[in-house]
Parts: structure tokens; C-alpha cells; sequence
């Protein structure tokens, strides 16, 4: 296994779609930006989170929210183009967009996230801004 982290902007709301089995899948996009001098390449990742944390943090992964992202890391092909996809294992909201709104309107703070599958049963799975991941 190959596993990476990433920190960059989501560059567009996430989606959350259903296997045939039914499982949930949470997809986003993050913007990578690179800058040599004067010059800026950006690099997209495509994220993929599976299961009840995917269905959890679809409403937090908003356009333009800035986010860490750490997970497995792999190399698809689509079209020609080489894909950078991750499976996300953790995830840090870090702000941005109105500093990440939630879903019911409130302001939210940065947040951590990370894989705890005793915490997802009952709450939503964030940690408050001073938590280390």
C-alpha cells in the first residue's frame, strides 16, 4: 500500500453515490497547486471516502473548502490522462468557504477527522480545531 498527504482546495462539492451492494461512496476532487517562480501547474486528486464516513462528511466537503487529506494512493488512466485518486483514511476540514459551513447553516471551525469506526455509529466523526491527528 502507498499512502500520501495532501493539502489543497476541493474544486467541487462532494457527491455521494451507492454501489449496487449499496455501499456509500463519497467522491471530491482537490486542487493541488505547485508553483515554480512565476509559473503554476495544479494537480487534481480525485478522493473517494466508503461507508458511513463518506455519508457523514459529504455536506462538509463544499467548493473552496480547504482540506488535508491522507489515505492510499493509486494511478487509474481515463481518456489518455493519468488519474491521482486516494482513498481517504483521514481528513482535516481547514477552513475556507465561510469557514466550511455545515449543513444545518451554522459556522463550523476547522475540524479533524479520522477513521474511528467506534465514533461513527453514534455522532458525527469531528474533533474539535485543537485535536491532533
Amino acid at each position: 500500500m502507498q499512502t500520501i498527504t495532501i493539502a489543497g482546495r476541493v474544486g467541487r462539492d462532494a457527491e455521494l453515490r451507492r454501489t449496487q451492494s449499496g455501499d456509500a461512496v463519497c467522491s471530491f476532487t482537490v486542487a493541488v497547486d505547485q508553483r515554480n517562480g512565476r509559473d503554476k501547474v495544479t494537480n487534481w486528486w480525485r478522493c473517494s471516502i466508503w461507508g458511513k464516513r463518506g455519508e457523514s462528511l459529504q455536506a462538509y466537503l463544499l467548493k473552496g473548502v480547504s482540506v488535508t487529506v491522507s489515505g492510499e494512493f493509486s494511478l487509474s488512466e481515463y481518456e489518455g490522462k493519468p488519474q491521482l485518486n486516494i482513498r481517504v483514511n483521514e481528513l482535516a476540514l481547514q477552513g475556507g468557504r465561510n469557514e466550511a459551513r455545515t449543513p444545518d447553516g451554522s459556522q463550523g471551525h476547522a475540524a479533524a477527522f479520522q477513521s474511528n469506526a467506534d465514533m461513527l455509529d453514534d455522532q458525527v466523526p469531528f474533533l474539535n480545531s485543537n485535536s491532533i491527528w
